[in-house]
């Protein structure tokens, strides 16, 4: 314990006595751990933290696969099939996302929820921190009750301990709170930090669900806990069974279409997505710090030689190589513990910076902190880059010649080029290493340029956008719903400054709205195929407000009514894939297979592709209805009542800018409806930048690692150039002596850090195409080996190098001849 505590003050005293050295390291390393602790932190939040719920790997998600589309959901009526006639389920339940209108007691706001069968509560295994969840029997009679969110509870209500039993207003109904849930429960799965679901009532489906018209609407998910011993190959065959069991039931209109069962483990389906977007962000953090790792040791390693003469007395008078070497190795274990607190202090920040800026797409961020699990991985790496950065240094420097560096002195001859290779070396592989780091971020830098560059279909610049969703107790009808939306449409556009109105059901670059399947007339049932493509509802003036071309025909108009003869407008994609070759202008299509017999609406118009969702996504099928025309959809025997809310985005081109006439929208939809809430009221240029986020959000975070390990290896080039220089002295004044000349010999320095550009740049192109791989599936639209990225990262490589080495060539070239020879 003596000896412990006595080499660790001869270590602190050593380490004080070289405060600039010691302050490098501790920086680099902290850099290195810091960075690698933050992301390791998104990768333990996000991959590797159960789910909140019991058991969590039991957990299935459950769909249908139809025509080659997988995790489509389900029907209503699938609900009650999976939960009596499953076998690998102990318990199923059923849910579908909705959004609220929340009133009473408080300002009315837009709230996401979900309606959930009771299977739900069981099948996860999460009881409430409050009160009760309800009961199957209470789904089923209708009962208005509903079970809200901690953060509802803490943010409405302010952890009112009395909120049992107290009502509030979802869609102007009263419902009865009966549980507050547990704060971290969150369910269905949403990405981000938005959009999750607040409260949940029971499903309580309606007769008009439950109809052959809506047979063919998937709008339900199911979740189910397998039993004890089945796996999830057995439980896909199971959903199979079931799926087959529902074709059978299938009404007569629905004969052609088949279904497969779809089972995914929940989290799977939770965080698939980013999993190998995660696995390479902590391969590229990983090389960032190996990078640290090597500047260290190269640190370590001229600070070993520096200490020879020191190493060669002791050596002299009895001290053992392994005392030495124990010293060295406790020297980096300190130094890098220490990186590593501040290490720990730096990806804190970070990680608290990181959760605003992650894109909505990241699922399960509230699961990302600093807890232990993160701190003890960064202790560890701490201490294995401690050990890894010393060990090599330190064998190296025991190696020394006792009568040379005893000899040796104070001179500065060549006693350290025995290890120049090694530390030529060290910087080769951080050259290579950052190079491969540059080109990656060349790369994703391109890309994203590549995404930028696509046209959406449409023109964002002075258009204001805002959703919407009218409560199925005050607009019942299509009538009712239609005399909201043009009373919008007809008030807004007699306002001064603005340009156009139009109202949409699925807006552009926003990734979601509703798709159906079609037949196009002319094409015989026996080759129909099973083909979806997006659609939209549409009122008022949109495709001017959007500034979306026309290519051929008209636009719809206020002649396009329910009494007239059915219209539809297409996109140029489902124009040439529908009507190869022929003008699509004058064909007919209507909704679902050919036994569906829905009305033939015949096609008026064909309009520009436009982005449904990111930039860098394929461009889909996509056509429009007029909204005074439900029976497009519907059939003309629809009723006159709605099954469900009706809603959508209004859009709104202005002379100004969005933002000034955002009062004027508010002000005018509650001069018509003085208690609907808005949501998400923002400029379209906003939702363009929000769907580009995820793109964005990888590429910023490559480019931060590259920059970093160049900075790192600009350093470690530094250093050694530096240090090689410094051993040299007498050689150079040598030199000088006998008539070189300074330019000769700072180009001299310059060719040393040039060689070693030029070595770690073939190895970095050769690193760079191996994983050339690993990331060709973020890329759009550039390949991931493409010869430009290639050449710009060598010569910024090659140029970082030697403005590297330009300060120690600037100070060999200033040498003084006379006052080197005389110094040795």
């Amino acid at each position: 314990m003596n000896a412990l505590s006595y080499e660790l003050r001869l270590t602190l005293r050593q380490l004080a006595k070289a405060p600039g050295f010691t302050l490098t390291v501790v920086l680099t390393l902290a850099l290195g751990i810091g960075a690698t602790t933050a992301i390791f932190s998104l990768v333990e939040g996000i991959l590797l933290r159960p789910l909140p719920f019991r058991d969590p790997d039991r957990l299935v998600l459950l769909g249908d696969h139809i025509g080659g589309n997988s995790g489509i959901g389900v029907t209503a009526r699938e609900i009650a099939t999976y939960r009596d006639a499953s076998s690998a389920f102990s318990s199923v339940g059923g849910f579908t996302t909705v959004g609220f209108e929340l009133s009473g007691g408080a300002r009315p706001e837009e709230v996401d929820a979900a309606r959930i069968t009771a299977g739900v509560f069981s099948t996860l295994g999460v009881d409430p921190i409050l009160g009760r969840v309800f009961t199957a029997q209470e789904d089923e009679a209708h009962q208005p009750f509903a079970v809200i969110s901690y953060a509802l509870w803490l943010n409405r209500f302010h952890r009112d301990p009395a909120i049992l039993g107290k009502t509030i207003d979802l869609d102007r109904k009263s419902y009865s709170i009966i549980g507050v849930m547990p704060r971290s429960f969150v369910f269905p799965l949403q990405d981000g930090q938005l959009d999750q679901v607040q409260l949940w009532v029971p499903m309580s489906l309606t007769p008009d669900e439950l109809t052959d018209q809506n047979a063919g609407v998937w709008g339900w998910r199911l979740v189910g806990r397998l039993k004890d011993g089945v796996t999830l190959r057995q439980a896909a065959q199971d959903a199979d069974r079931v799926a087959q069991q529902v074709m059978r039931n299938f009404p007569a209109n629905m004969a052609t279409i088949r279904i497969l069962g779809d089972a995914a483990l929940l989290k799977e389906y939770s965080v698939g997505t980013v999993r190998p977007l995660l696995r390479t962000l902590l391969v590229a953090v990983s090389v960032v710090l190996l990078i640290s790792c090597m500047n260290v040791a190269g640190l370590l390693l001229v600070r070993a030689i520096r200490r020879r003469r020191e190493y060669a007395v002791r050596l002299a008078l009895g001290a053992g190589s392994g005392t030495i070497l124990r010293e060295s190795v406790f020297e980096g274990l300190l130094l890098s513990l220490a990186g590593g607190l501040l290490g720990l202090a730096f990806a804190t920040a970070v990680i608290r910076i990181a959760l605003h800026l992650l894109p909505e797409s990241m699922p399960r961020v509230d699961s990302i902190s600093m807890d232990g699990v993160v701190v003890t991985f960064a202790l560890l790496v701490s201490l294995l880059t401690g050990a890894l950065s010393s060990v090599a240094p330190a064998f190296a420097a025991l190696r020394v010649n006792l009568t040379e560096s005893l000899k040796e002195g104070t001179r500065t001859g060549t006693g350290g080029q025995s290890h120049g290779w090694l530390r030529s070396a060290l910087v080769v592989g951080e050259i290579a290493i950052a190079l491969v780091l540059l080109t990656v971020s060349g790369a994703f830098l391109r890309s994203f340029q590549k995404m930028r560059a696509v046209d959406p279909g449409f023109r964002a610049e002075h258009v204001l956008v805002a959703g919407y969703q009218l409560p199925l107790q005050q607009y019942p009808t299509f009538a009712s719903a239609n005399a909201f939306s043009q009373a919008v449409v007809d008030r807004l556009s007699a306002m001064p400054g603005i340009v156009a109105v139009g109202i949409t059901t699925n807006l552009p670059a926003s990734g979601g709205g509703g798709a159906a399947a079609y037949t196009i007339e002319g094409v015989p049932d026996s080759r129909w195929k099973l083909q979806f493509a997006s659609f939209a509802e549409i009122q008022g003036d949109y495709f001017h407000a959007m500034d979306i071309p026309i290519l051929d025909g008209r636009a719809f108009t206020e002649n396009d009514r329910a009494d007239t003869p059915l219209v539809v407008m297409v996109n140029q994609t489902m124009a040439r894939h529908c009507w190869p070759g022929q003008r699509a202008v004058g064909r007919r299509m209507h909704v679902g297979n050919p036994k569906k017999g829905l009305p033939w609406a015949t096609v008026v118009g064909v309009v520009a592709d436009t982005k449904l969702a990111a930039p860098d996504q394929p461009n889909a099928d996509q056509w429009y209805i007029p909204a005074q025309q439900p029976a497009t959809l519907y059939g003309t025997d629809a009723p006159a009542t709605l099954s469900r809310a009706s809603g959508g985005y209004i859009t709104l081109r202005a002379a100004l800018a969005p933002e000034q006439v955002e009062q004027t929208l508010r002000t005018t939809v509650a001069e018509i409806d003085p208690v609907l809430a808005l949501q998400n009221v923002q400029p379209m240029s906003r939702v363009i930048t929000d769907v580009e986020a995820p793109r964005r959000f990888n590429t910023d975070l490559v480019t931060a690692f590259a920059l970093g390990a160049l900075l790192l290896a600009v350093t470690g080039i530094y250093a050694v150039v530096a240090f090689s220089v410094s051993l040299r002295t007498q050689e150079i004044a040598i030199r000088m002596a006998l008539g070189a000349q300074r330019s000769r010999i700072a180009r001299m320095v310059l060719f040393s850090g040039a060689r070693m550009a030029l070595a770690g740049c073939g190895l970095g192109v050769v690193g760079s195409i191996a994983v050339s791989h690993l990331i060709g599936s973020f890329l759009f639209g550039v390949s991931a080996t493409d010869p430009p990225i290639y050449a710009a990262a060598v010569i910024t490589m090659v140029a970082m190098t030697l403005i590297a080495s330009a300060l120690p060539a600037r100070r060999a070239a200033s040498t003084d001849p006379l006052d080197a020879l005389r110094a040795n």
